[in-house]
Parts: structure tokens; C-alpha cells; sequence
């Protein structure tokens, strides 16, 4: 007899505890790079083959987020981002027990993500990690660190809209009666647009995790706004959460 367990026990053993906790840090690790790298070394080369601009640093989320789900969401689910936990819980999709546990590391994965970054740009050219650090490193903010000199009002609004309709999102392409295997192509798609429309306003957060990792490195004026970019996200995750059930759970009597 083969005492060697079976294709099928082996599918469907869960991962473990740590094992859904690395793979929460290596996706917001890949979410954050992504995004950031791009924006740092490459948006902004005037005239360069690599100089891929705005268009190119939203793509590169959206790329980022892709591949992370597939490659890390069958562990982890796929979360790389506080608000979408809290979300998630908020949606009985996911147990309250497990969220600080996610949350700590998904800021891990992007805190290290930006270190990296940070290391790179003192590599380059002169004086070229001192104007990355001067711009920001890709912060968030509103007033005079908003890209497109909006105020705290547009940036609270569209941090909770925006992230409410993407937890919205996350739920109705995750649903059971959803097509399977599509998810993370409609995630990374949503964000690649959003991030179109957030960057000239606040530079595009709806990631709490996103943002903590960039204003650490964007210096005192950028963490003084960072709180904006912790709490309405969360607010806007919680407020699809919490109605969700009233879009996706409803049965129709017959």
C-alpha cells in the first residue's frame, strides 16, 4: 500500500499561519516596488527609452497586483493591503482574529520594498536619491504636496470612494457565483485605473501599507499627512465591508 498522501489530500491541505503571512509580505513587497521603483527610476526620464511616465508607473501597479494575486493570492488570498482586511473582515470574508496578524505584515512587506528603493537611488547618479527623498519618494499628500495642488476635502473623499468601489470589487469578482480564474485581471485593472485619476490629486493611496512605506523615506512634511492616507482608506474599506452583504448576499425570495 502507498502510504504517500494523494494529489487531492495534498490540494486541499491550508497553508500554514507563517506561510500566509509570507506571502502577504512578499505581495505587498511586489505591490509597493512595483508601483514605486517605476515612479522613481522611470516615469520621469525625459527623453530616455525608460521614461515611461504617469501612464506607465498606473500599468505597473496594475501589473504588480496581477501577478501577485496569482502567484500569492492561493495562499494568502491576496490582500497587500490593510484596508482590503479590514474589508474583507468587515465582510465576514475574512476572521477579525487574523487581521492584525496581515496587517503588520503587509507593512513589512512595503516598508522593506521602499528600503530597497532607497538603497538603489544612492547608487545613482549624483544627487539623484537626495531630489527623490526632496520630491517626497512618491508620498502621498494633499495642499502643497498634492501633485495637482489639491486640498484635504478631494483627498478624503476620493480615498474612501475609491477604496470602498475597489473592496466592492474585490467581493463581487471573489463571489461564488463570480467567474473563476479572472479576479486578479479585474483587481489590477480597477487600480490602473483608479491610480489615473488619484495620482494628480493625492498621488494615488488606497493602501495604508503604500503609504506608510513612502512617507517614512518622504521625510516630516509627508508623514505629517501620512494620517489622512491611514484613516480613509481604512473608513472607505470598512463602509464596503459592512454593506456588501446588502449587494453581493441578498437572495430573492421566489
Amino acid at each position: 500500500m502507498n502510504n504517500s498522501p494523494s494529489v487531492s489530500s495534498t490540494a486541499q491541505r491550508s497553508p500554514s499561519t507563517s506561510a500566509k503571512l509570507a506571502a502577504e509580505v512578499a505581495g505587498t513587497f511586489l505591490l509597493v516596488f512595483g508601483l514605486i521603483a517605476t515612479a522613481t527610476f522611470a516615469a520621469t526620464l525625459d527623453g530616455g527609452a525608460a521614461g515611461v511616465g504617469t501612464l506607465g508607473a498606473c500599468l505597473s501597479l496594475g501589473f504588480a497586483v496581477i501577478i501577485g494575486a496569482y502567484a500569492f493570492g492561493p495562499i494568502s488570498g491576496g490582500h497587500f493591503n490593510p484596508a482590503v482586511t479590514l474589508g474583507l473582515a468587515a465582510a465576514g470574508r475574512f476572521a477579525w482574529k487574523d487581521t492584525v496578524p496581515y496587517i503588520i505584515a503587509q507593512l513589512v512587506g512595503g516598508i522593506v520594498a521602499t528600503s530597497l528603493i532607497y538603497l538603489l537611488a544612492l547608487g545613482g547618479p549624483d544627487g539623484f536619491a537626495k531630489a527623490a527623498i526632496d520630491s517626497g519618494f512618491v508620498s502621498n499628500g494633499f495642499g502643497d504636496q498634492s501633485p495637482g495642488g489639491f486640498g484635504l476635502g478631494s483627498a478624503v473623499i476620493i480615498e474612501i470612494v475609491f477604496t470602498a468601489v475597489f473592496v466592492y470589487v474585490i467581493l463581487g469578482v471573489t463571489h461564488s457565483r463570480a467567474a473563476a480564474g479572472f479576479a486578479p485581471i479585474a483587481i489590477g485593472l480597477t487600480l490602473t485605473l483608479m491610480l489615473m485619476i488619484l495620482i494628480p490629486i493625492d498621488n494615488g493611496s488606497v493602501n495604508p501599507a503604500r503609504s506608510i512605506a513612502t512617507a517614512i523615506y518622504g521625510g516630516p512634511d509627508w508623514l505629517a499627512q501620512v494620517w489622512v492616507f491611514i484613516v480613509f482608506p481604512i473608513i472607505g474599506g470598512l463602509i464596503a465591508g459592512f454593506s456588501s452583504r446588502l449587494i453581493f448576499d441578498r437572495e430573492t425570495s421566489r
